[in-house]
């Protein structure tokens, strides 16, 4: 059995310590009142008779306080209780000591494989560890209802970010660039008026990420929609400076092809200042901003020629890759693109098919961009095109007094997910016993979401400058409340979910991709979204159904789920649940009919979704690739591409990293064994960091492992 302590961690059951934890109770009072050695092994016996795979340290104890109660052992159980309370208060002192050493120490694995984008050696990151760290045990200690965090560690839902919890700061956003550009900003104090130039617009919305995502804990979106202005603000600016200078002196055709040279070096260096700070950059989070570059035309746009020329720069840059510390061009991780495919470019004839025909040769070599229907897109939001969010959630649509909508400058609050196949456990094939415990659950998670929502009620702008007061958010005063953000739909707040696919297995006996399985399926996810929009109306908060990215988390809740539960056979025995709503990565499906299927349930999870499919040999292949685009345009609101390959961050190789004579894994190119120094980039199961080896005879990389 293991014991689940008060931070979270799993300890090997000890009967020890319930012996002596009563004995010292035992010499407190008189000796009619002790335990007899017979009482206390009568005790020991009853908790390991339940033959629980985990227990709780508080279930452990109230159980003793129980037995010594049944055994009119009263007074014994008051003192029992007294020094309880007692350890308690020795605990609240301080719990956060091993966890931080560790991390010092750089002992603690879990945090280093936490976070693809944070280096736990840099002295900067383990600040903000320590910070994190400090902040969870203050969540779990003194901020939460206990319920919740015995919820919480139980896996009946996951709180997100508790390590940042303990400051009243929001999760995700899209940055209000256009405002902030085009009527100035404040950073640190001191003024950033509106650029004159392409460059100069670049540079300030490198620094206005970099702030930004130094003030929240979630990823930012930015719609590069608003830099073609300034694109044309240079074209001007280069072309009055020209005539001035060769007035009459060379042709209007000549003065035309120095501008239009100009202009394209403007543009060159302004994406490369782009994608090299937010490379180069470190928040105060000790990390890369994590930022999303919206890439999308509108025909209504006067500035859609300059729109055009800045993604067409964006994507050859990527294409290109980041030269590492060895010279060689990789793939960096941020900015992550996501492009939409609209009917102007959807591969049928329209005007900026060259464009996406340039996306798609980009996404074979750098697994980028993303890709959006702005078709299904608009059927989904009320006529709407918009960036999701850093972390893939989408904003509900919203309008201003005028009756405009608006999604820039608007927020999510934060997100909880349930576990939904531990509900399909418990219930064991009982369908009205399911409804019953998902009821009761979905309260639990609504109670966790109010503790996001009043963690920030009442919170100054002064809190986040940037955020607040000038512009990125809002442009609040000096000491107002951001209060009436946080309600009427403005921002939102996630329930997150884990496990469709599993949940169906278990309350259905069959897969969510059969006709009986999808009618469930479908029928608990329109459930999920018909809750949290009763939420809305209860409380005029903006709740909003997530389609969870968090891949971590599906992991997560397999994990304690089988140590819970034993193993079950294609529910726990594989280590992972499917994320959301996906087709479990083990069918043999069709990856046309997949999105197809898909689709209907990312119409329900408007909160955010995403669906994956994988294409083989992608470099070789980009006439699938094409077909595949196309496909997305008419047929789902947003998906991407995943290969099978590995990446060797010394010389660039993108292939198939080999096992050698001497089972070591070899890079066939350069000869690197350094697995740290090298990648797979499928990313179906979302793992972006270092590479970890199993114990088994064949090496294999974690991420591989992990999904498959």
């Amino acid at each position: 059995m293991k014991v689940i302590k008060r931070d979270g961690r799993a300890v090997d059951y000890n009967k020890e310590k319930i012996a002596i934890a009563i004995e010292k109770a035992n010499q407190e009072v008189r000796a009619k009142e002790r335990a007899t050695k017979e009482e206390i092994k009568e005790i020991v016996k009853y908790i390991e008779e339940l033959n629980k795979k985990r227990m709780l340290v508080e279930d452990i104890q109230d159980i003793i306080e129980q037995q010594l109660m049944d055994r009119k052992r009263f007074e014994l159980a008051k003192k029992y209780i007294v020094y309880r309370y007692t350890r308690a208060l020795v605990r609240k002192q301080n719990t956060t000591d091993e966890s931080i050493l560790g991390l010092i120490r750089n002992e603690n694995k879990e945090l280093a494989e936490e976070n693809s984008n944070k280096n736990t050696m840099l002295a900067s990151t383990q600040r903000d560890y320590i910070a994190g760290e400090v902040s969870r045990d203050l969540t779990n200690r003194l901020l939460l209802p206990e319920k919740i965090v015995k919820a919480h560690q139980e896996g009946i839902l996951h709180f997100h970010d508790a390590d940042y919890f303990v400051q009243p700061i929001f999760n995700c956003c899209l940055i209000n660039i256009a405002d902030m550009l085009d009527n100035g900003t404040v950073m640190n104090g001191k003024l950033i008026e509106s650029p004159k130039s392409f460059q100069v617009a670049c540079t300030v919305t490198t620094q206005i990420i970099a702030a930004v995502a130094s003030n929240q804990y979630g990823g930012q979106s930015v719609d590069l929609i608003h830099l073609g202005k300034y694109l044309r603000k240079s074209y001007d600016k280069f072309r009055k400076e020209l005539s001035e200078k060769y007035k009459n002196k060379i042709s209007k055709e000549m003065l035309e092809e120095i501008v239009e040279d100009r202009i394209k070096s403007e543009l060159k260096a302004g994406v490369q200042t782009i994608q090299y700070q937010i490379n180069t950059l470190m928040t105060t989070n000790g990390q890369s901003p994590f930022v999303t570059l919206f890439l999308h035309l509108e025909e209504n746009d006067p500035y859609i020629k300059e729109n055009a020329m800045i993604i067409e720069e964006v994507l050859k840059q990527r294409y290109e890759g980041i030269k590492n510390e060895a010279g060689v061009y990789v793939t960096p991780a941020f900015p992550k693109l996501v492009y939409v495919l609209d009917e102007h470019n959807c591969l049928k004839g329209g005007k900026y098919d060259y464009l996406t025909k340039l996306a798609v040769k980009c996404s074979a070599k750098r697994m980028y961009p993303d890709y959006i229907s702005a078709k299904k897109m608009r059927e989904n939001y009320e006529g709407n095109v918009f960036s999701p969010m850093g972390c893939r959630s989408f904003l509900s649509p919203w309008k201003d007094e005028n009756g405009n909508y608006k999604f820039e400058g608007r927020f999510n609050q934060g997100v909880v997910s349930i576990n939904l196949p531990q509900i399909g456990i418990i219930a064991d094939g009982d369908e009205e016993k399911f409804w019953k415990l998902l009821d009761e659950r979905l309260e639990i998670c609504k109670e966790a979401l109010m503790c996001r929502h009043y963690a920030l009620l009442g919170t100054k702008s002064d809190i986040s400058p940037i955020h607040w007061q000038y512009g990125a958010i809002a442009r609040l005063e000096k000491g107002e409340k951001i209060d009436n953000l946080l309600y009427g739909g403005y921002s939102t707040i996630s329930l997150g979910y884990i496990g469709i696919y599993e949940m169906t297995k278990l309350v259905k006996g069959v897969s969510h991709t059969t006709p009986e399985g999808r009618e469930f399926a479908l029928k608990v996810m329109k459930y999920l979204k018909d809750t949290v929009e009763k939420w809305k109306k209860e409380t005029n908060i903006g709740f909003a159904l997530y389609g969870t990215p968090a891949e971590s988390l599906c992991y997560k809740f397999a994990r304690i789920d089988k140590e819970k539960f034993g193993e079950i056979t294609d529910i726990t025995d594989k280590g992972y649940y499917t994320n959301s709503y996906h087709v479990d990565v083990r069918e043999k499906i069709d990856a046309f009919d997949k999105l197809k299927f898909e689709s209907d349930f990312q119409k329900l999870s408007t909160g955010g979704a995403i669906s994956y499919v994988e294409i083989p040999n992608m470099k070789n292949n980009l006439s699938a690739l094409e077909t595949a685009v196309k496909f997305i345009y008419d047929n789902i609101q947003y998906a991407e591409f995943n290969t099978k390959s590995d990446y060797c961050h010394v010389c660039g190789f993108d292939g198939e990293i080999q096992i050698n004579d001497n089972n070591e894994w070899e890079c066939p190119q350069c000869g690197n064994k350094d697995h740290s120094k090298m990648n797979v980039v499928r990313r179906t199961c979302g793992y972006l960091g270092e590479n970890f080896w199993n114990t088994g005879k064949t090496k294999e990389i974690k991420s591989r492992v992990l999904h498959l």
